[in-house]
C-alpha cells in the first residue's frame, strides 16, 4: 500500500520539508576548500536543532548498524551515505553531495544536492547540471494517472542521452511518517510500468548519476557507497506532493528572514 496523505499530514509534510530545505540551503553556503566534512556535519546538526527538528539520519538502523552522522556528505566518487570525517578535507576541484533528512512533528523532509568546491572540471560540471535537470524532468512526470515507471524513464533517457549512467542499486522512495515508504522509485525503467500515481502521494525523487559506469560498491564502514570505477557522482533530490493540478515540490527553503 502506498500511503496517501490527508490535509493534516500534508500540512506537517510541508513543515518538515521546509525545514529540511532551509538546512540544506544554509549548509550549502558553508561548502568551501579547507573545511572538513566533519565540520559540515556538525553545522548541519546545529541547523537542524535550531528549528526544533531532529536528524532522521542520525541513529538510523540498517541491520545491526546505526548511522553515526547527522547528514550524509558524499565527496567525488562517493555516491551516497558518506560520513563526515575530520580526515576528509574539501579541496578545490571536488564535488560534494549534501543530503539532509529531518523529522519534525512526526513527519520526514528529505532533500539533497551536489555542489562544486571551487573550480571543477567541465565534464563534472556537466554531470551536476544534467543530474539536476533529470530531477526536474522526473518531477514533471509525477502526476496522477502516470506511473512510477514514467518518472524512471524520464530520468534514465535524459541522463544516458548525455553519456552518463544512472545508479541502479539505490532508488527514490515514498516518504512520510517514515523515511522510506512505498513506492520504490528507480531512476531507470520503462514508461507505463510500476505503480499508478494518485493524488496525495509524497515522493522522494532522487537521481543518482555517475560520470562513468553505473556500478557501485560499498566501503568497509557499511554505509558509504562509491562508484566502482572511481568516477565522480552527483545526487539531487526533492520531496514532491502529487496533486490533481500537478506536482508540488515541498522541499522549498523558508524565506531568509525566518
Amino acid at each position: 500500500m502506498i500511503p496517501l496523505k490527508n490535509p493534516e499530514a500534508i500540512k506537517r509534510m510541508r513543515e518538515s520539508c521546509s525545514i529540511a530545505a532551509t538546512v540544506l540551503a544554509r549548509l550549502k553556503e558553508q561548502v568551501r576548500p579547507g573545511i572538513t566534512t566533519y565540520d559540515l556535519d556538525q553545522i548541519g546538526r546545529d541547523l537542524i536543532a535550531s528549528f526544533g527538528a531532529r536528524s532522521a539520519c542520525h541513529g538510523y538502523q540498517l541491520h545491526s548498524r546505526r548511522y553515526p552522522a547527522y547528514t550524509c556528505l558524499s565527496v567525488n566518487e562517493e555516491v551516497v551515505h558518506g560520513i563526515g570525517s575530520l580526515k576528509r578535507i574539501l579541496r578545490d576541484g571536488d564535488v560534494i553531495s549534501l543530503d539532509v533528512v529531518v523529522e519534525y512533528n512526526g513527519y520526514i523532509g528529505d532533500n539533497a544536492l551536489t555542489v562544486p568546491v571551487g573550480t571543477i572540471a567541465p565534464r563534472t560540471a556537466e554531470l551536476l547540471q544534467v543530474t539536476e535537470e533529470a530531477l526536474a524532468l522526473g518531477i514533471k512526470q509525477a502526476v496522477p494517472g502516470n506511473r512510477i515507471g514514467d518518472i524512471a524513464h524520464a530520468v534514465q533517457s535524459f541522463v544516458e542521452s548525455h553519456g552518463f549512467s544512472v545508479v541502479r542499486e539505490m532508488v527514490g522512495h515514498g516518504v512520510g511518517r517514515a523515511m522510506h515508504e512505498e513506492p520504490q522509485i528507480p531512476n531507470f525503467g520503462r514508461k507505463g510500468t510500476l505503480e499508478k500515481i494518485k493524488p496525495g502521494m509524497t515522493l522522494a525523487i532522487e537521481p543518482m548519476v555517475n560520470l562513468g559506469r553505473h556500478e557501485v560498491r560499498s566501503l568497509s564502514d557499511g554505509w558509504t557507497v562509491v562508484t566502482a570505477d572511481g568516477s565522480p557522482s552527483a545526487h539531487f533530490e526533492h520531496t514532491v506532493l502529487t496533486t490533481d493540478s500537478g506536482p508540488e515540490i515541498l522541499t522549498v527553503p523558508r524565506p531568509a528572514s525566518d
